[in-house]
Formats: C-alpha cells, structure tokens, sequence
C-alpha cells in the first residue's frame, strides 16, 4: 500500500488522533501526517501511506492556504477561541474597509512571528504547549515566514461593534501561524484579538475538493475503492527532470552523478528524478561542495523494496 490520502480533518481531532484512526482503517502501521493542524482547525490534512511516508517533509515544505476570521475585542492564551481569556478592550471605534485593508497589506511579505505557548515548537527538547501546561513560561524564539497573500472575505465598507469579526483568505510559508496573524491584525488595529475560526483550504498541490472524511474514507475501503492518490502527486511543486533506464538504475543506489546542463536550480533546492514512465525514483540537489555534481537527498524507489 503506497500513496497519499488527501484527508478533510475533522474539528476536535489532533493530526495523530486521524493517523490512529488511519492506521486502523487501512490496516497498516506506515501512515504518517504531514504538519500538525491543532485539534480547532478543520481542512487538508494529506497523509502519507507505505513509501510515501519518505516525502512527507517536502509536502509539510510546501505552501499553505488558509481561509480564517479574526474577532477584535479579547485576546486569549492559545490566541484562539479555546483559550482563556487574557485581555478584554471593547471596540470603541469604527473602522473603515480602507483601514483593514491597509493592516493586511502590511503583512505581507516576510514578516517575525513569535510561535505561541501553546504550540508544537520545541523549546530544550520540551514542546511549548507542555511548558504551557504546566504554568511555566519560557522564552521562545522568534523565526521569519512570508505571507504571499491576505484577501478580506468580507463585502462591508464600515465594520462596527463592541466587538468586531471579519474572514479573511491566506496564502502562506511553512511555519505560519494562522493565530499569531489573527492577534498581529488586531494589534496593528489597536486591540486584543484571537482567531475564532480557521480552516486549511490547501496543502502543497492538494485542496479541499482532493479531500474524504474519515466516514468517506471507511466506505471507500470496505467497498474495495482506492482511496491513494500517486506519491508523485505530493511532489507536484517540485521541478522533475526525466531519466533515463541506465540512469535510474544508478539512481536507485544512490549515484552521485554530473549535473545535466538543464538542471537549474539553486544549491539546496530539492528536485526530483523521474523515470520514463513518470514515476518518481529520487529527490536530489545540487552538490553542496562539489561544483558540477548533483547528489541524491532521498531514494524514493530501488531495487531492495
């Protein structure tokens, strides 16, 4: 069994609740998840099955779409509507669209972000929620991600209230936080925010429309239907250069090889080997400290498996 499950995750469930759930529905142990989506959020979740799970970090890499809504008026202390309540400002003026869209296009781009208490980053070999947990607040660090682009998703000239929510779309970089965004809007407009709702709409090349519910996925499988898309298709995003047999042959051992005149790329990019029949064999890159030579980052396929 070998392929990605393009799943629409449930509200309440964790990532690793769904490859439980997974691993029980397929009837295998080699099912892994590509990115934590906590247990609030709904949306693309592709997981990896059989060899497959060997390119999850390269959908985990790729870029992300969000569809949220920011709410103005209290902060909490995971930043979104699970929390606790840490600050409350009712919202003593109104704002123009003209205002809001501003504060947007001033997040876009490479922007800092703080990753919140209550997240997965590890802090000395602990994750931060389980400082959190514990009452304990630590230090964390800072790290840059870009914001492609923020769309408002709502029609209204004049947002008013003690308390005000707009939706808003999102394209970005691995590592964003969808919450800390939320609460960066509202502190650009003046006032505590939290992210009340949020949803991945994209994941590296799959969408919602890829996408079965865990229910949908049963069926499929009870029924005898393939619920797998390709490996390749979770490597779409990356540049492919076609081999041929002899070459894939040396491929598959993990060959160092000369750099083909049109393989351009930069040092560090991962792109991927494809054979005659479109099927990926490797991921390489250029040569860190070999000029002229490309090596294999990750056989996907050889002749042991």
């Amino acid at each position: 069994m070998e392929g990605i499950l393009p799943l629409l995750k449930p509200k309440g469930l964790t990532s690793h609740d769904c490859v439980f759930k997974l691993r029980k529905i397929l009837r295998t142990k080699k099912v892994g998840h590509t990115g934590t989506l906590d247990p609030d959020v709904t949306g693309v979740l592709p997981i990896c099955v059989g060899k497959a799970t060997k390119i999850a970090e390269y959908i985990t890499d790729a870029g992300k779409a969000y569809e949220g809504e920011v709410t103005l008026g209290w902060s909490t202390t995971t930043e979104d509507s699970s929390g606790e309540t840490v600050e409350t400002k009712p919202v003593d003026r109104v704002f123009t669209r003209e205002e809001i869209l501003s504060v947007l296009s001033g997040l876009t781009g490479t922007i800092t972000q703080t990753p919140p208490m209550f997240s997965a980053v590890k802090v000395n070999g602990k994750k931060l929620y389980e400082y959190a947990r514990a009452g304990i607040e630590v230090e964390r660090p800072s790290r840059e991600v870009t914001i492609y682009d923020i769309e408002l998703l709502d029609s209204r000239d004049i947002f008013d209230g003690e308390r005000i929510s707009f939706s808003f779309r999102v394209t970005c970089s691995k590592g964003t936080y969808i919450r800390t965004l939320a609460v960066m809007i509202g502190e650009r407009l003046g006032f505590p925010a939290h992210m009340s709702s949020l949803v991945r709409t994209k994941s590296a090349s799959f969408t919602i429309e890829d996408c079965l519910t865990l229910e949908e996925v049963e069926e499929k499988v009870q029924a005898g239907v393939d619920v797998l898309l390709p490996l390749e298709d979770g490597l779409s995003h990356l540049p492919k250069y076609r081999i041929s047999d002899k070459v894939a042959e040396k491929i598959k051992n993990g060959a160092v090889l000369q750099q083909p005149a049109d393989v351009k790329t930069l040092e560090g990019e991962p792109f991927v080997m494809v054979d005659k029949e479109s099927k990926a064999v490797a991921i390489y890159q250029v040569h860190p400290s070999k000029p002229g030579l490309i090596k294999p980052v990750k056989v996907l396929r050889n002749d042991q498996e």
